[in-house]
């Protein structure tokens, strides 16, 4: 490991611990559903979602450098470690308190909040790479949840039409079984995109601190941000999972597995063209599309009604919270 000094050691403290956060907020995003259904019990749920997190997080490595140069460029904040610092606490701000409300809001799009806000008050909005952030998060934003809904509605009429034969007892007795796999799914998903976040800030304060020649990412980045995720997850969101398995609509492990294979799905693409999207979002809207296809009163609208509004406030909330961050970190440094 490098030998960093005293700020920098501080920001890879603080990006782990946002990356635990992340870990306790989105939990609920892999087991909510399957807890819910009583397929599995919260302790093994959280034991595999934990496990299959920590290994997610070793495949790929396109989305960290979506968050690590794609938002901004590092060349251009080199020497600035204040700028990544309130990033980070502007983020955990909001994570903390959408998980206190209970809100399933998007860590991700926090983080890349936090950036964004961190920079304008660095140095103005020119330094923020404007058209990745539109092709890379401001479309997937939108288009992911899309995704996840329309991908949840068709396979759950799929299912129906494939099983509708099938005796309720049997039927029942198969999916627990799956919603175990499509549960795994989701959690593999949730740490291939989330944790790759961490390793991607973290790999920035290295390199604009001149500890590293180029944005390619550690081992020991990767492994830090792994193991961050893994004790999260085993800390669990119970709060969210509340939210996410029983507000939305009464699921049954059929549910589970549709919501679980659609979102994951819809994760595991963007993951692979670089797009750091909101496992959030994947999976709350393919909930959603679930429980459309069973029937449309059947989703509880007010309740998404919330959820989407924490979504679209998310960004400029974090922006502003890591701005002022920031200022408050200058007004400190300038004192001592």
């Amino acid at each position: 490991m490098p030998d960093i000094n005293f700020m920098l050691w501080s920001i890879v403290a603080i990006a782990l611990f946002f990356d635990l956060t992340n870990g306790i907020h989105d939990s609920a995003n892999a087991i909510a559903t399957v807890v819910s259904t009583k397929v599995l019990s919260p302790v093994k749920a959280v034991i595999m979602a934990a496990i299959l997190n920590f290994a997610g997080a070793f495949v790929g490595t396109k989305v960290a450098h979506t968050i690590g140069s794609g938002i901004i460029s590092p060349d251009l904040v080199t020497g600035c470690q204040e700028l990544v610092l309130a990033a980070l606490l502007g983020a955990i701000t909001w994570n903390l308190i959408t998980w206190y409300m209970g809100m399933p809001s998007s860590s991700s799009h926090a983080l890349i909040g936090g950036l964004i806000g961190a920079t304008i008050s660095y140095r103005g909005w020119a330094l923020v790479k404007w058209d990745n952030i539109i092709h890379k998060i401001v479309i997937p934003l939108f288009m992911s949840p899309l995704a996840g809904f329309i991908g949840g509605y068709l396979l759950m009429v799929l299912i129906a039409h494939l099983f509708k034969n099938m005796k309720p007892h049997k039927g029942n007795k198969l999916f627990k079984v799956l919603q175990i796999f499509s549960s795994g799914f989701m959690a593999t998903s949730h740490g291939m995109n989330d944790a790759q976040k961490t390793m991607g800030i973290i790999t920035l304060a290295l390199y604009s601190s001149n500890q590293i020649v180029d944005m390619s990412i550690p081992v020991w980045v990767k492994l830090a941000s792994a193991l961050a995720m893994l004790l999260g997850t085993s800390i669990g969101g119970w709060r969210i999972i509340k939210t996410m398995g029983h507000k939305i609509f009464k699921m049954e492990p059929i549910h589970g597995f549709a919501a679980e294979t659609a979102a994951a799905s819809v994760i595991m693409t963007a993951s692979a063209f670089g797009a750091p999207i909101s496992t959030t979002h994947a999976i709350s809207s393919s909930v959603m599309g679930v429980g459309a296809a069973k029937r449309i009163s059947s989703v509880r609208w007010g309740v998404v009604g919330n959820m989407i509004f924490a979504w679209i406030v998310t960004i400029p909330a974090a922006a502003i919270s890591a701005s002022l961050c920031f200022e408050v970190i200058k007004l400190i440094k300038h004192i001592n």
